[in-house]
């Protein structure tokens, strides 16, 4: 059998733009993507925290180092500036294959302050 399981997760990272006149997706920062296992264009579930959206999108990849978290397109409109989100994506994974999520913990600054799991 295969499930369907949390590969990674970027945990309260901080949405530092938004833009509603872009075709769709997340930017994050390319070294956050590295480091969380999660690919530019992965499809990803996006939670904001401040206000209890979720929305599927996909990711791309923001300037390294910039700490970006852009949303953009119609998902703008479900989120603000500052919002603190949490950004996940799965994968399938066949009977024992699984060894738990890859997970970073993020501050206030898009800095990452500690890392579980490991892939």
């Amino acid at each position: 059998m295969q499930e369907f399981l949390l590969k990674s997760k970027i945990h309260m990272a901080r949405v530092t733009d938004k833009s509603i006149n872009y075709m769709g997706s997340i930017g994050i920062d390319i070294e956050l993507l590295e480091k969380s296992n999660i690919k530019p264009y992965e499809l990803v579930l996006v939670a904001d925290v401040n206000n209890g959206q979720r929305f599927v999108t996909y990711t791309i990849p923001e300037e390294r180092g910039s700490k970006k978290i852009v949303i953009n397109g119609a998902a703008a409109r479900l989120v603000e500036e500052g919002d603190r989100v949490i950004i996940m994506a799965f994968g399938v994974y066949s009977d024992g294959e699984y060894k738990g999520p890859k997970v970073l913990i993020m501050d206030e600054n898009n800095e990452v302050v500690e890392i579980k799991g490991d892939l």
